[in-house]
C-alpha cells in the first residue's frame, strides 16, 4: 500500500518537477540573451514579437523599463528625439555603474517597428515611459507623469529609483558650450571696451542699462530657471494628434509656452511705457492721444490675454478681463 501510494505521489509530482524545471530553463534564456543584447546596446530595441516574449510573458524575474516612442520623421514627435536622448543617458549610466545586473533592463518600442504594441498597450501618444515589475503587473506609478515631472534624464532616474529602488547616478557628458559662449562672449566685450579705450561714454546709456535689466527681468518671470532645472518638453502631442502649445496645469509648463509668456508681458510693460509718455511729454497733442490709445490698448488686451492663460492653468480661478 505504501509503494502504492509513492507511486501516485510521484506520478503527481513528476508533472510539476518537469514544468519548474522548463520555465526555469526558458527563463535563464530569456535572461542571458537580455545580457547579450544588453551588452551590444544599453537600450534594447522590441518589436511586437520580442515585446511579448520579454515584457508580456512569463515567467519573469527582471524589472525592465520601457520607452514607448515615435522617431520617424512622417510621425511629426517633435519631443521623441529629445526624450529618447535622455532616456539612453540614464541607460548608458546604469549599464556602467557598479549596480548594473539581470535585475533591470532597458527597452525602447518605436511605433513604426511595434504597432501592434500601442495597440495592446492602449497609447495614442508619445513618448511614454513604463515600468514592468518582476512580478505583478504594471501600477498607476509605473506610469512616468512626464508631463509633470519633465523627462530629462535625472527625473527618469529619479522615477525609475523610486519604483525599483536602483539609485541610477547618471554621468551627462560635458558640455563645454555654454563655456565656449561665455567665453566668446567675454572677449567680444572686451575687444569692444579696448577698441572704444578712449570713448567710453556709452557705458553710461540708461536706456541700454535700462533694456537689457527688462530682458533679464523678462527671461526670469517668464519661467527660464524652471525650464533650465526641470528640462520640460518644446510642446506636447495630444490625444486627438494636435499639439498643445500651453501646459494644462499650474505645476508645468512647456518651453515654447514660456516664449509666450515673456513677450505678453514685454507688450505689457510697452503698453505702460507708452501711457507714462504720453502723459509726461510735452510734444504735439494728436501724438500724444495716439500714443494713448495704442498704449492702452496693449495694455488691455494683453493683460488679458496673460489672466486668460492664467485662468486656463490655475482651476477655479475666477476672475478674468475682456478675454475669458
Amino acid at each position: 500500500m505504501s509503494a502504492g501510494m509513492l507511486v501516485v505521489v510521484l506520478m503527481l509530482a513528476s508533472p510539476s518537477w518537469a514544468q519548474k524545471k522548463k520555465d526555469s530553463s526558458a527563463l535563464t534564456d530569456k535572461v542571458t540573451q537580455l545580457m547579450d543584447l544588453s551588452a551590444k546596446r544599453p537600450v534594447i530595441k522590441l518589436n511586437g514579437n520580442k515585446f511579448r516574449d520579454f515584457v508580456k510573458s512569463a515567467p519573469r524575474n527582471y524589472s525592465i523599463i520601457v520607452m514607448f516612442t515615435a522617431l520617424s520623421a512622417s510621425r511629426q514627435c517633435a519631443i521623441c528625439k529629445q526624450a529618447s536622448d535622455e532616456y539612453h543617458l540614464v541607460a548608458n549610466s546604469y549599464r556602467y555603474s557598479q549596480f548594473y545586473s539581470n535585475k533591470l533592463f532597458f527597452a525602447m518600442v518605436d511605433f513604426d517597428e511595434g504597432p501592434d504594441v500601442f495597440q495592446t498597450m492602449k497609447l495614442n501618444t508619445a513618448p511614454v515611459f513604463m515600468h514592468f515589475p518582476a512580478k505583478g503587473k504594471p501600477k498607476k506609478a509605473d506610469n512616468m507623469d512626464i508631463q509633470r515631472t519633465g523627462f530629462s534624464s535625472e527625473a527618469i532616474a529619479k522615477w525609475i529609483g523610486e519604483r525599483t529602488e536602483m539609485n541610477i547616478r547618471v554621468f551627462r557628458p560635458p558640455n563645454y558650450t555654454g563655456t565656449v559662449a561665455l567665453l566668446m562672449l567675454f572677449s567680444l566685450v572686451g575687444g569692444l571696451l579696448y577698441l572704444r579705450r578712449n570713448n567710453l561714454e556709452f557705458l553710461y546709456n540708461k536706456t541700454a542699462w535700462s533694456l537689457i535689466a527688462l530682458f533679464f527681468v523678462f527671461a526670469m518671470i517668464s519661467g527660464q530657471m524652471w525650464n533650465h532645472i526641470r528640462g520640460p518638453p518644446f510642446v506636447q502631442k495630444t490625444q486627438s494628434g494636435g499639439v498643445s502649445y500651453i501646459h494644462g496645469s499650474s505645476q508645468g509648463q512647456f518651453v515654447l509656452e514660456t516664449y509666450f509668456v515673456m513677450v505678453i508681458y514685454a507688450l505689457i510693460v510697452g503698453g505702460m511705457i507708452m501711457l507714462t509718455e504720453a502723459g509726461d511729454s510735452k510734444g504735439d497733442v494728436g501724438k500724444r492721444r495716439i500714443l494713448a490709445v495704442v498704449g492702452l490698448a496693449l495694455l488691455a488686451f494683453f493683460f488679458s490675454l496673460i489672466l486668460s492663460i492664467f485662468r486656463s492653468k490655475a482651476g477655479g480661478y475666477p476672475y478674468s478681463f475682456l478675454i475669458k
